[in-house]
């Protein structure tokens, strides 16, 4: 799904670690940061922080939605800035994970 459906819907970046294997890669469509996935072993090294401001700084988006169960993605984000402006109870699949929308301040 992921290669198939998502990617093609996103404007993709990727960040290769000095061995030149993609570390972490984010998708951008017109106005959300639809995904940030850094490898774990990856994680720690900025990939994540430079990822949010180049989409903030150089794109203009402000928006991201988070798994409500995802506690690190989603204190990851709050560390980054963000706010919580929404949520619902079911993601948008239908299924019942709670999906939480987030904001940076400065873009209301």
């Amino acid at each position: 799904l992921i290669r198939n459906q998502y990617f093609p819907a996103v404007k993709l970046f990727a960040i290769r670690n000095e061995n030149g294997r993609i570390a972490a890669f984010m998708g951008l469509s017109d106005d959300m940061l639809e995904m940030l996935f850094v490898l774990p072993e990856e994680q720690g090294h900025g990939y994540g922080k430079a990822f949010v401001d180049y989409a903030i700084d150089k794109c203009n988006i402000y928006k991201v939605d988070v798994n409500e169960d995802n506690e690190q993605a989603y204190k990851f984000y709050l560390h980054m800035g963000y706010e919580v402006i929404g949520r619902d109870e079911l993601d948008p699949s239908g299924k019942p994970f709670p999906i939480l929308h987030l904001q940076q301040p400065s873009s209301h």
